[in-house]
């Protein structure tokens, strides 16, 4: 689940209290390439009954492609792993101004604060990104609705489309084993490269997000065996952000689940990368 220290409409406390009405036992909050949504999170959680695995989602590139990559369970108190996030979110920011600064040119100014890229409380430690600008665009009417925008303006290859330098993914792999936890390939049917899937496997990755709401259930059922075909963990995920305008992105809480038991595994995992 995505908050609002990302890119989610959600408060971390909301989230949990959405994740306790729909009977979930536990939830992961994995804001991209952020943490500052867990401690409220894991509060709310001991308050609701729901167990918050402290997690993260961080923004990495290979062969061209943008890859996402979960660490779960994660000590993200670790001072060396927030000065690495940090460096993404410095690229993060960059990448953002750049993106408006396009805007501008194509006639759609959009205020930095209206699109919710700067904390109220001046902290620099949130990732908002764009589908906060995506939105932005929405209320000022120069689209219809946030997929228009990244059909026209915001996706790959579109005028308003930035690319920065990222991480490979198998340094964020490599980042988040450092900080004892357990580094899962977040959504792979989304790179249309099941070669680079199978590859992040072989270099580390501990499993595949093979639930989730851009998943059809052939691609489910593919990931899931690509798993458990090199001994790995199967997870699963709503990769629920809020709702915009009446729309989920993108999913509803609970709309993909996986048993309790793959908490144990994960858990059990990130323990071993502790000692």
């Amino acid at each position: 689940m995505h908050t609002n220290a990302s890119d989610g409409t959600g408060t971390p406390a909301e989230n949990v209290r959405l994740a306790r009405d729909a009977g979930l036992a536990a939830i992961a909050v994995t804001d991209h390439d952020t943490t500052a949504g867990l401690a409220e999170a894991m509060e709310a959680g001991r308050h609701y009954g729901v167990e918050v695995v402290p997690g993260v989602e961080i923004s990495t590139a290979l062969d061209g492609r943008d890859i996402h990559v979960l660490g779960y369970y994660i000590d993200f108190r670790n001072p060396a792993f927030q000065r690495r996030l940090e460096s993404l979110r410095e690229l993060r920011r960059r990448r953002n101004e750049e993106i408006l600064a396009r805007l501008a040119e194509l006639g759609m100014p959009v205020d930095p604060e209206e699109a919710g890229l700067y904390r109220p409380d001046g902290r620099k430690d949130g990732t908002a990104g764009r589908g906060n600008i995506a939105a932005a665009m929405v209320r000022r009417g120069y689209v219809s609705d946030m997929r228009e925008a990244f059909r026209r303006f915001l996706g790959e290859g579109k005028p308003a489309f930035v690319r920065v330098p990222r991480v490979s993914p198998e340094e964020a792999i490599a980042w988040i084993h450092e900080a004892g936890g357990t580094a899962i390939v977040a959504h792979p049917g989304l790179y249309k490269r099941d070669d680079l899937v199978i590859r992040l496997l072989e270099a580390g990755a501990d499993g595949l997000e093979a639930y989730h709401p851009d998943h059809g259930a052939e691609d489910e059922e593919r990931y899931r065996g690509m798993a458990l075909e090199a001994g790995k963990i199967v997870t699963g995920g709503s990769d629920y952000h809020g709702e915009r305008g009446g729309r989920v992105y993108h999913g509803p809480v609970g709309s993909r689940t996986v048993d309790t038991a793959v908490l144990s595994e994960l858990r059990r995992n990130s323990r071993c990368r502790l000692g």
